[in-house]
């Protein structure tokens, strides 16, 4: 080196920081998805990928690992932020891989939305001709951070919702807590609280036995995927069966959307409603319906027209002290082949096949518990050549109908005086929305659980019959309960029921629903759900918003 020529000294190379490159799509297909409103978005796990996704790292091979790692956890966090129920709930759910082939094609094709998709199409192309002269990383990592700054921002300040000093038990109601803003998470949790406390404490007397009490039986229809919404949809609303009830609950809340739950729930029908958790835990003698009903004279019966292997739930039915089936639905000739391929019987012939044995049985009081799958989702019903097909939900709505009330006609044709209750376990779900796909019911939202009850009264003399009288006051399995000890203390011989005096103040019971993987409660007559693993209560979309 000359003496004249200049030291140069090389400054240490820097890395750069990357854009997010491909992953600008995945940003901008969550942006899409959210701004429709299928998206439970969590703003910070999403920052966090994106900025680990432009962290700059030396060497070809760790970029490339990264990669490779983020692929996955980009997919995780999609489903995360999507509402479809916890993975483990999945896993809980070993009965799902009991669905026929043909049911399961049927579930997939729900989750495919034409429009969706084609809006997702427009955005693919739409990114492909602008991502080579616009930088789409800022607008993504800026959008990012924008909707974390809004996120803290939204739940930063949130006034207080006065606290309603009624207890739930007495009617409390949700329109108690007032926030012109938002909904305040941690005014509904304590709402929430308050109304279980209060549950806990209410309980139906029954009347001691009374050698004066008329003899008569109790016939409990516990009848699968059955509500109002359904109802409204396939034109059923004013069907005849509920045209002729003395009775009809229209603001029933069945509180779950599974069979499993519905069941016990009805089984404990005589104390408040407990949580979701306490259905599996040993509940008190007095809570049970049907062993109050024993203690009155009244022997327990139970009935199904399906094997009742699915889900374990002819052990849960055993679990809560009731007998095993009267009669195997086996015995009965095939009327539907189940959504897990199993035998359904037709409801006609098995109730009317239990009539004809309860009329040569000496007891003076029965109670039954019968439960019907014939409308569950994926049901098809077989034909004469004994071949299974697929059938709309409206035409096996209709036989069912047409099968209680062809029941009921045999009921009064006997002349035995008869107690029917109609109570279905939730509905169909026939509607999607935006969170849940038509038939998926992990979220028990009110067109679910909102049900058609309905008392209808046979052989017994009542005052006011001829056309049904309506509850309208939110209620739930604690007024059917209260309903039947009335009847019991009112039913004597020769005596004319007052029907009016009968549902007159019945409890009254906030809709609060539960599953395992979602609570759902009304708040300002507005339904508002928390998901499982979550503290954050959300308004429940609208789905034909």
């Amino acid at each position: 080196m000359s003496a004249h020529e200049p030291l140069i000294v090389s400054a240490p190379a820097t890395a750069s920081w990357p854009g997010l490159g491909t992953w600008n799509l995945y940003f901008l297909l969550k942006f899409l998805l959210i701004g429709l409103g299928l998206l439970n978005f969590q703003p910070l796990p999403n920052l966090v990928f994106a900025a680990c996704l432009v962290v700059p790292l030396p060497g070809r091979a760790l970029r490339i690992a990264r990669q490779l790692i983020a692929i996955p956890v980009g997919i995780a966090l999609l489903y995360h932020d999507t509402w479809l129920p916890p993975f483990e709930r999945l896993l809980a759910q070993p009965g799902v891989l009991d669905f026929t082939p043909a049911y399961l094609l049927d579930l997939a094709g729900r989750f495919v939305d034409w429009k969706l998709i084609g809006l997702c199409t427009l955005l693919v192309i739409a990114y492909s001709y602008v991502a080579s002269w616009v930088r789409l990383s800022v607008f993504c990592l800026g959008g990012l951070l924008w909707l974390n700054l809004s996120s803290t921002a939204l739940w930063a300040y949130t006034p207080s919702l006065a606290a309603s000093p009624a207890s739930p038990a007495q009617g409390i109601s949700a329109t108690a807590a007032t926030n012109s803003q938002g909904n305040d998470s941690l005014a509904l949790d304590n709402w929430l609280e308050n109304f279980f406390k209060a549950e806990a404490a209410r309980q139906t007397q029954f009347p001691p036995p009374s050698p004066q009490s008329a003899a008569f039986d109790v016939i409990v229809l516990n009848v699968c995927s059955l509500a109002w919404d359904d109802l409204d949809a396939v034109g059923l609303r004013d069907n005849a069966l509920l045209q002729r009830m003395d009775v009809v609950f229209d603001r029933f809340n069945s509180a779950t959307s599974y069979s499993g739950p519905a069941a016990i729930r009805l089984l404990r029908a005589s104390c408040g409603q407990p949580r979701h958790q306490a259905l599996y835990e040993p509940a008190p003698e007095q809570c049970m319906l049907f062993q109050n009903l024993a203690n009155l004279g009244f022997r327990s019966e139970t009935l199904m027209n399906h094997n009742g292997r699915f889900d374990g739930f002819a052990d849960e039915i055993s679990a809560q002290g009731m007998p095993q089936p009267a009669l195997s639905g086996q015995r009965f000739p095939r009327s539907l082949a189940g959504f897990d391929g199993s035998p359904i019987a037709r409801d006609l012939d098995v109730l009317s096949g239990w009539w004809k044995q309860r009329q040569q049985q000496p007891d003076e009081r029965v109670s039954l518990f019968y439960n019907s799958i014939s409308l569950h989702d994926g049901n098809r019903i077989v034909g004469a050549d004994g071949k299974a097909q697929s059938a709309e939900y409206r035409p096996r709505a209709q036989r069912l109908l047409d099968d209680i009330s062809n029941f009921i006609d045999e009921l009064e044709r006997s002349g035995k005086p008869v107690a029917l209750l109609l109570v279905p376990e939730h509905g169909a779900a026939l509607h999607g929305d935006r969170m849940q796909i038509a038939g998926m019911r992990e979220i028990p939202r009110p067109s679910i659980t909102q049900v058609p009850v309905g008392l209808k009264l046979i052989g017994m003399t009542a005052a006011g019959s001829g056309q049904a009288l309506h509850v309208q006051q939110p209620s739930s399995f604690l007024a059917l309960s209260e309903l039947v000890s009335r009847l019991y203390a009112a039913q004597r011989e020769g005596n004319q029921l007052d029907i009016n005096a009968l549902i007159a103040d019945l409890p009254r019971t906030e809709p609060v629903s539960e599953t395992a993987a979602a609570q759902v409660i009304e708040h300002d007559g507005k339904p508002y759900v928390r998901l499982g693993g979550q503290t954050v209560w959300l308004p429940y979309p609208n789905r034909f918003e």
